[in-house]
């Protein structure tokens, strides 16, 4: 579903830089951690992960100018974007929306159609990439200019639309990515198994917990092929077959990410840790040397949602959106041909 709508970034991260020295990164994890939490066990033994997980947050996927440079944020700056975050979402719905005779500009959705958070991550991160230390992943040159290529050229091809956009996949790791709803994710656990169903696009994994090998090489899948073990209290997936049809992030959430490519030789390996009742700790480290210089690294907090209902994400069900843009765009062809030949 296209909204055009991109949450609303932590704008004011540098309004109080001068009032403390940030925590350092140990301290973030003491935000959430509780330090008397033991993690409960499933009936097989292992560590229960299990339950309706959420992660909407208005803290941008990469690290934004307004930081400084800083990784977090005081609990000040916290407090104060996340007032600002409630006070911008009361202004977008109290103005009115822009309507004329002639079909004019709309205006946006109010907030009460939109479920993309209201707060910071708890954390106090400034983004949701922590390594590199820069907070921004290092693309290459030319998955940024195919990536370019293709919002310029959407209305050419179906191919060069999002794969949200056409209900297929958001794939790994961009199903665990916010975006502007549906932000909530199931785990189950069976003794051989690990489920994650992703609320957003009908995304569902099933993840054997196995050392078996990984399919050949030459099969490429949009979710890729995926095994789980324990580490200690760790739930660990690694993912790999992956093909080149896929997005790294598909919403407007992922910002520079979005439109970047997946090629065959990604590989993924996410981390879920159980550090309070209400808290796991999920980091996934991606690594394509096709696509980036280095590997880089996200980590963010899921918060418990228990009373949360996920309905069905009937997306392909009268998904008119693409051919809509399609026919859109031959209209506007046909009316730019036509007004050449007015002018001869």
């Amino acid at each position: 579903m296209r909204t055009g709508i991109t949450p609303v970034a932590v704008a004011c991260i540098a309004v109080t830089s001068a009032l403390l020295v940030p925590p350092t990164a140990t301290a973030q994890v003491d935000r959430v951690a509780d330090p008397e939490w033991t993690t409960p066990r499933t009936a097989d033994g292992q560590p229960d992960l299990q339950g309706l997980w959420g992660n909407k947050t208005i803290t941008p996927t990469e690290r934004p100018e307004s930081a400084g440079g800083r990784a977090y944020l005081t609990d000040e700056e916290m407090a104060a974007a996340n007032r600002q975050r409630v006070q911008s979402l009361r202004d977008q719905d109290a103005a009115p929306a822009q309507r004329t005779s002639a079909g004019g500009q709309l205006g946006a959705y109010g907030s009460y159609w939109l479920d993309s958070g209201d707060t910071v991550l708890s954390t106090g991160q400034t983004s949701l990439i922590v390594d590199p230390p820069d907070g921004r992943a290092p693309i290459k040159s030319w998955a940024s200019d195919t990536k370019a290529y293709y919002l310029a050229h959407e209305g050419e091809h179906y191919q060069y639309l999002s794969t949200l956009d056409r209900c297929l996949s958001r794939g790994v790791p961009g199903s665990m990515l916010p975006a502007g709803y549906n932000n909530t994710h199931r785990i189950v656990q069976t003794p051989d198994h690990i489920v994650l169903q992703h609320e957003m696009v009908h995304d569902l994994r099933i993840i054997p917990l196995s050392d078996h090998p990984h399919i050949d090489e030459r099969i490429g899948l949009w979710m890729g092929d995926a095994r789980a073990h324990w580490e200690d209290e760790v739930l660990v997936v690694e993912t790999r077959n992956f093909h080149n049809r896929g997005w790294i992030a598909t919403s407007g959430a992922g910002r520079r990410l979005k439109g970047i490519l997946t090629t065959s030789a990604m590989h993924v390996v996410e981390r879920y840790e159980r550090v309070s009742e209400s808290t796991i700790m999920w980091t996934v480290t991606v690594e394509d040397p096709n696509v980036y210089t280095d590997q880089w690294t996200i980590s963010t907090p899921l918060t418990a949602e228990p009373d949360y209902v996920i309905y069905e994400y009937a997306c392909h069900e009268g998904n008119y959106a693409i051919p809509n843009i399609l026919a859109g765009a031959r209209m506007e062809e046909a009316a730019a041909d036509a007004g050449t030949q007015e002018s001869r």
